[in-house]
């Protein structure tokens, strides 16, 4: 091992910026992206329309899932902020 360089250190920092920094935005567009309505495909309709119409989906569903991951990023942030103030 390196005197320099603590590599046992250095993958976590790695492993959680990632999963901080790339993994609850993402998981926030999720959320996001199942609360945007449905379109339904062009001539699925009978319409040979360019604009795709609104589609009404599940009516849980979609909000069950956007619940679940804007619950997660707001669990993930409220566990930074505790683990920032007890540990200072």
């Amino acid at each position: 091992m390196n005197s320099w360089i603590n590599l046992d250190a250095l993958w976590k920092i790695v492993v959680i910026g990632l999963l901080a920094g790339a993994g609850l935005p993402a998981l926030f567009a999720i959320g996001l992206r199942a609360l945007a309505p449905r379109a339904r495909a062009a001539g699925a309709s009978g319409t040979s329309g360019t604009e795709a119409e609104p589609q009404p989906g599940p009516a849980l569903r979609g909000p069950l899932i956007a619940g679940l991951c804007f619950a997660t990023v707001l669990a993930a942030m409220g566990w930074g902020i505790y683990s920032i103030v007890h540990n200072s």
